[in-house]
Order: C-alpha cells, then structure tokens, then sequence
C-alpha cells in the first residue's frame, strides 16, 4: 500500500495513573498488499484468549454476538476438558442477524458446531443462554465481553469466530487491575469482578448492591440457570401468572437439516467465517 503515509513517532508514555494496567489487542488480516506496520497481519486478539484460557481455573463468563468456529473454540473446550471445577456461563443472541434459505444456515453451522464442542468438553459445567426484555421479546446480544476468573477481563468489538480473530480489523482492550475486591472468594481483581457482577445483576434482575453471594463461581452458575428453567416454565405454561425476574433463557442447540447444512458451508466458510491467517499459520492451525 504505496499511498498509505508512514506512522508519526510514538510520543512519550503517559505517567501511570490508576491501578489499571490496560492492553490493547488486535486483529489485523494478512493481505496480498500488506500493511506496512503488519506485514503478516495481526492476530494478538487470538494469543491473548490463548493465554488466558491456559490459565482459566474456576469461571468464564462470556457474552458474545457469534460464537462460531470449533477451531476458535477449541481453547475453551480444552480448558474445560483441563481443569474439572471450570465452568462457563455464556450469552448469545437467540437469532442469527442474517436470515434466508442460505444465509440463516451459514451463520449457525459454526455456533451449532462449536456449542456441541463445549457441551462435550464441558460435562454439565457448561451453560449457553440467550436474553429477552420484560415483555418477552429476544434481545440482540451484541455485546463483546469475557472475564476469566474475576482477574482479566475484555471488552471491544471481536467476536468469538475466526473472522474476528484473523480476518477483520478489530480492537479490544483487555484489563487487569492490581486493586483486589475484597469479597471472598479471594485472588479477585476489583475491576473484573465488579463487571462480572454489574452484568449479572442485570439479567438476573438483581439489585446491583445484593450480588455479593455470586461472587462464588458455584453459585453464581447455579443462579443464572435457576432464573432461566424459571422463565422457561413460565413461557411452556402459556404465561400463566406473573412472569418470574430474570432475562435468561436456555439457548436451543441450532438444527440444520444435512442438504442445508451441506449447502450453505461453502457460503460459510468464504463470506461468513472466513480465515484471514497466512498459509503456513492455517497449515499450523496456529494464531
């Protein structure tokens, strides 16, 4: 890219400020007609999930728009299959943002695919949710969030799938904080647990000041799907009575018939979900 200017010189680092220690992580695709400042692309998104989930040892909490690719999810699946007392707590849109004959197909072969991956690897230890308001009506998750361990935690705009791990520009902050939260159990970093509970308090319908108890990653996961099986009875009654608190609801495994699921993998695999690595990375299967 000849007509692309050269980057200024990096200013002077800020003095510290805070007990946040915050990187930025990125994804940058590999281009015929490469970008000066990554010749090969970028892929710290991906190595940064790695990382982490290496280290995952009690709960995952993660909401996000996609959750494609078994190659993407691999990671989490091995984390379980690692560390016996892990358990994931995840939300997803009820409904692909693309629909049609072939369209609605490709977006769910991945999420089918990598779902049925977790449950295996997860042995019960693995909940998939989606969220709806009070009136009843799906809520499109957009969110892009994950927090390990109340310790790291992330948020900006990849999604959990190839595409935003290799192929399109993205941008996410992830953060550790050196201050502790107090409560037990203890190792929590302030920041991350108090996201982790802010979210819970919000589709649990919680007060944001009474979630000290899910604290525990045992019982913060027997919450989440408590109020869920609630909500779910309530809508197989036929809505009868005053609806339960809560925005969960049980996440169905996608079906796909074997003649849609045999035509739309070309569509997914090209447009949907693409690989943006060099050869010898997707030879690898390394990021």
């Amino acid at each position: 890219m000849d007509d692309v200017p050269p980057l200024p010189k990096p200013g002077p680092p800020p003095d510290p400020v805070g007990t946040h220690a915050v990187q930025l992580l990125r994804t940058y695709p590999h281009l015929r007609r490469a970008y000066p400042f990554a010749p090969e692309g970028e892929r710290s998104v991906a190595r940064a999930y790695h990382k982490v989930l290496g280290r995952a040892r009690s709960l995952v909490y993660l909401e996000d728009q996609y959750l494609w690719s078994t190659e993407v999810i691999e990671p989490f699946a091995e984390a379980l299959e690692r560390e016996r007392d892990l358990r994931m707590v995840i939300v997803v849109p009820r409904y692909p943002d693309q629909d049609g004959w072939l369209a609605g197909p490709a977006s769910l072969i991945g999420r089918s695919e990598a779902l049925a991956r977790l449950t295996r690897a997860g042995e019960g230890r693995v909940a998939i949710y989606d969220l709806e308001n009070h009136l009843g009506t799906a809520v499109y998750v957009h969110a892009k969030v994950c927090v390990v361990d109340d310790v790291w935690a992330s948020v900006g705009s990849d999604n959990v799938n190839l595409r935003s791990w290799t192929f399109d520009s993205e941008l996410s902050c992830a953060v550790l904080d050196e201050e502790p939260d107090p409560r037990p159990p203890s190792g929590a970093s302030r920041y991350a647990r108090r996201l982790r509970l802010a979210l819970a308090a919000e589709h649990l319908d919680r007060d944001p000041d009474d979630v000290d108890e899910l604290c525990d990653p045992v019982t913060a996961f027997e919450a989440f799907a408590e109020s869920a099986a609630r909500l779910e009875s309530w809508h197989k009654s036929g809505r009868r009575g005053p609806r339960p608190p809560g925005r969960l609801r049980p996440h169905p495994q996608p079906e796909l018939g074997r003649l849609r699921r045999t035509l739309a993998m070309p569509l997914y695999r090209m447009v949907v979900d693409p690989d943006g690595r060099p050869p010898r990375l997707r030879r690898s299967k390394d990021f």
